[in-house]
């Protein structure tokens, strides 16, 4: 990930009753191995969290240039990268004196990954450890603890510089402790969100279920689409990067790539080409199966606890809604 700019400034709160002020860098780092794995773990620990994802609308601001404004001009080179990355730190000082009560470390990069340039954003803090000396005495060692992060936001800058009908080339932190300060993230920046990565991605794996369903699946065949469809969707999520639906139909079936693409298509679930995988949701997708005594079962483990009930007491499962093929093959024997 080729790094193109990179600067830290500091945001001194010396304790809640205080307001912040910003300490500016004099210049840029200067681009080194460990700058780049600096890079790469911070990118571990953005992609881990939960994120709202969307796009500006706020382009002309009454109060002064926009987000979008201030990002426009660095881009055409009438800021250069530390003076765009000051006036944003100025702005964010608000909203540290809002919601947060200690210090930190405005991290700014522009950086390329494959063809596409990002823009991150991200108030670091530390956090106290310990080191060893070169006598091998304990001594203290202050670290940048990525873990804590609660504010950061991520620009894919090709698609926004591209202008064509993305919804999702922004993406910031909002975990649901941190709604607040996200809401005013937002607002600050001027974004809206563009698409639910949540809800998009529940629908896509009712989709799936769907799909196995329908199409009568062998339970072995149905477990390796799983395991593929999961295996992808982490894999985009570790990268940032959105779940391409034609791409996961063709991993799930290469014989019939656009299987699983049609069956979408067709029976109208209102998804979007592109869905920002959302990694909590897919975490709880597995299918629990179990083959016993002439009895074979499978289901979606999210379904455990509404269509489908396990009575651990009486080693009862208690299934509410029947398969249609099930039901009429049921009423057909009785």
């Amino acid at each position: 990930m080729p790094i193109q700019h990179c600067i830290v400034h500091a945001i001194d709160k010396p304790s809640s009753d205080q307001p912040a002020r910003l300490i500016p860098a004099g210049n840029e780092l200067a681009v080194s191995s460990l700058v780049e794995d600096l890079l790469s773990r911070f990118n571990d620990a953005y992609h881990a969290k939960t994120k709202a994802w969307g796009h500006f609308v706020d382009e002309e601001a009454a109060a002064g240039p926009s987000f979008a404004q201030l990002l426009y001009s660095y881009l055409t080179g009438d800021d250069d990268h530390a003076g765009f990355s000051r006036k944003v730190a100025e702005r964010l000082l608000p909203l540290v004196d809002a919601h947060l009560s200690v210090s930190g470390y405005l991290l700014c990069l522009d950086y390329r990954q494959g063809e596409t340039r990002y823009l991150s954003l991200a108030l670091l803090h530390q956090r106290e450890g310990f080191g060893l000396s070169d006598s091998l005495e304990v001594v203290p060692a202050a670290q940048l603890n990525l873990s804590r992060m609660s504010l950061g936001l991520r620009i894919n800058l090709t698609q926004w510089q591209d202008g064509k009908a993305s919804r999702h080339y922004l993406s910031w932190i909002h975990d649901r402790g941190g709604k607040k300060l996200a809401d005013d993230l937002a607002a600050l920046l001027g974004a809206t969100e563009g698409i639910d990565a949540t809800g998009e991605t529940q629908t896509l794996l009712k989709a799936f279920s769907d799909y196995v369903e329908q199409e009568d699946i062998a339970e072995e065949q149905s477990r390796e689409k799983t395991e593929t469809l999961i295996d992808y969707a982490n894999e985009q999520a570790s990268r940032g990067e959105p779940i391409t639906l034609e791409e996961l139909s063709e991993l799930l079936d290469e014989q019939q790539p656009k299987a699983f693409y049609d069956h979408i298509r067709n029976a109208d679930y209102g998804l979007s080409p592109e869905i920002p995988p959302d990694k909590r949701t897919l975490r709880q997708f597995r299918r629990f199966t179990g083959r016993a005594g002439g009895v074979s079962i499978s289901f979606d483990s999210h379904l455990l606890g509404s269509s489908i009930e396990y009575d651990e007491s009486q080693d009862r499962l208690i299934i509410k809604q029947v398969p249609k093929q099930l039901k009429e093959q049921l009423k057909r024997q009785s």
